[in-house]
């Protein structure tokens, strides 16, 4: 039988011994760094490099976020909710049939409606959307149009079933956004935008004195306007129905998964 020397199998046992006293040694180590990590990064975790966050972080947030509601975009529609007494004033000045006072509420309108073209533009560009914007911009559109639709028909320049149908459809379509919010939301179609286009402008011709064909042509416009509120507001409806159908199926869905 072949024999091991007695040096060699010495050597083997001490080495051995060296391997598992170094991987002992190894072991504690990875242990005491991980403990020490552990410490270090158990009370900031979540934090950069192990840094305390500023105890007054969440206050300079909420500070920087009330400053900017003071943008270009806020401004403009600031802007408009100001012209609007304004409007009123000089379209009933003199009694309302004053081609120059008309001529100067014109503007104010005009101002108005340009700024409602811009605002929105520089809020989504620039990225200037506050929560003021979106609740102040759609008050400050339907309150310079209402204002114009109500003067020019109490002045009997235009019928009041038309202010009716158009005041009609916005407050409206304002209230089915808000009861089916919960669901999503209701996106501009582009027959909106355009509804509201030929409104400014047919409007804006009602509001100036004109006569002749430029009087016959403005009734054509507001007809088209009329059409194009109708029209959009019932596919809004639509869209509406839609949305509520889909958010509840959804939901159930989910009910069912979440039961299963």
């Amino acid at each position: 039988m072949t024999g091991v020397p007695a040096s060699a199998a010495g050597g083997s046992s001490q080495a051995g011994a060296a391997g598992k006293a170094s991987a002992v040694g190894s072991s504690k180590a990875a242990g005491s760094n991980r403990a020490a990590g552990s410490k270090s990064g158990g009370a900031d975790a979540g934090v950069p490099g192990g840094a305390k966050p500023p105890r007054g972080g969440k206050i300079a947030a909420a500070a920087v976020n009330q400053a900017s509601v003071w943008n270009i975009a806020n401004l403009l529609t600031m802007l408009r909710l100001v012209l609007v007494p304004a409007f009123v004033a000089l379209m009933l000045a003199d009694g309302g049939y004053d081609p120059a006072w008309r001529s100067l509420a014109w503007a104010a309108f005009a101002i108005a409606m340009i700024t409602d073209l811009f605002d929105g533009h520089l809020a989504r560009t620039y990225n200037l959307v506050t929560d003021f914007g979106k609740i102040a911009d759609p008050i400050a559109d339907k309150a310079i149009m209402g204002a114009a639709l109500i003067c020019l028909s109490a002045l009997g320049d235009l019928p009041w079933w038309v202010t009716g149908v158009i005041l009609g459809r916005e407050l409206g379509i304002t209230l089915l956004r808000f009861i089916v919010i919960r669901y999503g939301v209701i996106p501009a179609s582009r027959g909106g935008k355009l509804k509201t286009l030929i409104q400014g402008v047919a409007v804006g011709m009602y509001i100036l004195a004109l006569t002749g064909w430029l009087a016959t042509l403005r009734w054509w416009v507001m007809a088209a306007a009329v059409v194009l509120t109708v029209v959009t507001g019932l596919d809004y409806v639509r869209q509406a129905i839609v949305l509520r159908r889909r958010g509840i199926a959804e939901r159930k869905a989910a009910l069912e998964e979440t039961e299963a």
